[in-house]
């Protein structure tokens, strides 16, 4: 099954500017409803849910499209593992029916169908519920897409629900298609994994984009060239660095507790695994840190430069105005209107007021640049 790139939720606002809500789609539905009633909370982004299954062992791989109408029991009861993939999210009636067969809690049913719900691992009886953010970068608006991504991991079966087809996870596919590494050796808590560290691999992608963003506007800066530009394009990075901590800070606490062993649903083998992907989401969080305090860094910098631009300009103005303030007094007192005033009448006055003038304003702008003023 051939995957496209992501596509993110987000809408577009005034003057093409693309915009996320706070809020999804329909957020105000389940108002007066009971807890557990499954309403899909977002944006419908396919006509038809998309279903696929891979199923695998060792020896075999078999890997379909599925109908909304299927037997779910048999997927649950296979002695392969059971990957069941469902893209688009406002089809309540099949997954109300998923959710019946693999025995999943009406609230959990009701979590994975909010699109807007927030990073977290639950643990139940006899399966674990995860929420994630798959995230990409869109070169055409420079800004970060995001996707929810909901696992629900079992006994020899997984679960996962996305908004519409296209994501992260074809390397996963790529690996049990062609049976590299352990993948096809190992349970269905290794594939869980490996579709958590397929997300949080691609955060390092993004962030990496991110840094190419801050370092074009550092070297813009270091030219000496403010412009009203580079302030906007700094503050939409934060903005888009503040929406990748939300989506991967939350991570950190759920695999935490994977990889101290506290679920029977993960082997002793497998928490290792989620040990080094814990680590790894420390280091996206702290590569993080560390460019949200550079585009801070950026934008004080920023500021401060047009700030010694506008000090530039007043001193410019103020020692323009200094320089003829002595010059309006002198031509001040030879404009009173008075017949007694000295040297009024002498023959070499006019020339003599002028010399005077012209004395004093370079004098001034001599003094000036001696105390490196301009």
């Amino acid at each position: 099954m051939k995957k496209t790139a992501p596509r993110g939720v987000t809408g577009v606002g005034s003057g093409g500017r693309r915009r996320r809500s706070v809020a999804p789609k329909n957020a105000g539905a389940k108002v007066g409803m009971h807890p557990g009633s499954l309403v899909h909370l977002g944006r419908q982004k396919v006509d038809a849910a998309l279903l696929q299954l891979v199923e695998y062992d060792q020896e075999v791989l078999v890997e379909v499209a599925l109908s909304p109408d299927e037997q779910w029991q048999k997927f649950k009861e296979s002695p392969q593992v059971s990957w069941v993939n469902v893209d688009g999210l406002h089809d309540t009636d099949c997954i109300a029916a998923m959710g019946e067969a693999f025995d999943v809690h009406p609230l959990t049913l009701e979590d994975l169908l909010n699109t807007g719900h927030r990073p977290k691992f639950e643990e139940f009886e006899h399966y674990i519920f995860g929420v994630l953010k798959m995230i990409s970068w869109d070169d055409a608006v420079s800004e970060v897409r995001v996707e929810q991504l909901s696992l629900v991991l079992g006994e020899g079966y997984l679960l996962t629900f996305q908004e519409q087809p296209g994501d992260v996870l074809e390397p996963v596919r790529e690996r049990i298609r062609h049976s590299r590494g352990r993948i096809r050796k190992v349970g269905s808590d290794y594939l869980a994994f490996a579709l958590m560290d397929a997300v949080v691999d691609n955060y390092m992608v993004v962030l990496e984009h991110l840094g190419e963003e801050l370092e074009s506007i550092e070297e813009a800066l270091e030219e000496g060239q403010p412009q009203p530009e580079l302030l906007k394009r700094i503050h939409n990075l934060k903005r888009e660095m503040i929406f990748v901590r939300r989506a991967v800070w939350p991570i950190r606490e759920g695999l935490g507790g994977l990889s101290r062993g506290e679920s029977p649903l993960v082997k002793e083998e497998t928490q290792a695994f989620f040990r080094d992907l814990y680590d790894h989401t420390i280091q996206v969080i702290d590569t993080l840190e560390n460019m949200r305090d550079m585009a801070s860094s950026l934008q004080d910098l920023y500021l401060s430069m047009v700030s010694n631009r506008m000090n530039e300009v007043m001193k410019v103005l103020t020692i323009m105005a200094t320089i003829f303030i002595p010059l309006t007094f002198i031509a001040g007192i030879y404009g009173m209107n008075f017949d007694s005033i000295p040297e009024l009448h002498w023959e070499w006055g006019y020339p003599a007021v002028w010399l005077l003038m012209i004395t004093c304003g370079l004098s001034m702008v001599a003094y000036f640049r001696k105390k490196g003023w301009f």
